[in-house]
């Protein structure tokens, strides 16, 4: 194999995976190329994965098992672009103190008048789309945030601006780990991640040897659909479903994947 064959073999690599923040890991899953998403640390401030000085986690990456995802009808077709979808993923109660996780989800605007306005209602919140330079690169595109609540204190640990028309099949899995208390940086128990909305099942493994499997939410069924209630969740707008799951205390995050 020549030199030039072997550093197109890496390069090929490295663009199946994904690069987290030290002390945090963001894995890919599933052998799918997909832009690295953003992960922001502590106040919030976003980074591009891949330019910081970070940890890199590579797990999997089996090839997808070639499933397609039936199409669901747009959630954001008649969605107004200018208010966001708000959705809790996850809540709970840690040694006395409340927890959550909760989304907002921006439907993709169809012009620039509805993107501008769309710019506008996020910068009332507080919010900055990512890689959004002008308003019309909104334009057909659904932008996200994710927050984590502990206590008094929210913050947002993850972003993103994708294509309203971007899907996840068969195993892909998006995920990443962080510390459920946000003061904390070495208790990595939260795990957040996105599936692909045929997914039934998501297990997470911790470091002692245990795991959490997360099913999905069934409307009408009593069980899983409560926010406290670890699940997968369909979230308004979104072209992914979404899973939160959390580790016991004493052990800490090892993998995600898709089971079913």
């Amino acid at each position: 194999m020549s030199d030039s064959d072997i550093a197109l073999l890496l390069a090929d690599a490295a663009d199946e995976v994904e690069i987290g923040i030290a002390p945090y890991e963001s894995v890919l899953r599933g052998g799918r190329r997909r832009r690295a998403r953003r992960w922001a640390v502590a106040a919030a401030t976003a980074l591009v994965l891949a330019g910081s000085s970070a940890t890199l986690a590579v797990a999997g990456l089996p090839g997808g098992d070639g499933g397609q995802v039936a199409a669901r009808p747009s959630a954001t077709a008649d969605a107004d672009p200018s208010k966001a979808m708000r959705t809790t993923l996850a809540s709970g109660t840690d040694h006395g103190t409340g927890w959550r996780v909760l989304i907002d989800v921006w439907p993709a605007p169809r012009d620039e008048k509805q993107a501008e306005s769309q710019r506008s209602a996020m910068a009332d919140r507080g919010q900055t789309p990512p890689d959004a330079h002008r308003a019309s690169d909104l334009i057909g595109k659904v932008t996200y945030f994710v927050y984590r609540g502990y206590g008094d204190r929210t913050t947002k640990v993850m972003e993103n601006t994708v294509p309203e028309s971007d899907t996840m099949t068969g195993t892909d899995l998006m995920s990443g780990s962080l510390p459920l208390q946000p003061d904390n940086k070495t208790d990595v128990r939260l795990v957040i991640g996105y599936v692909a909305q045929t997914a039934q099942r998501v297990n997470c493994a911790w470091t002692n040897g245990t795991a959490t499997v997360v099913e999905r939410a069934r409307s009408g069924s009593g069980t899983g659909t409560g926010a406290d209630s670890q699940a997968i969740r369909r979230v308004e707008g979104s072209p992914y479903d979404w899973f939160v799951c959390l580790a016991p205390k004493g052990t800490e995050y090892k993998t995600a994947e898709v089971v079913e």
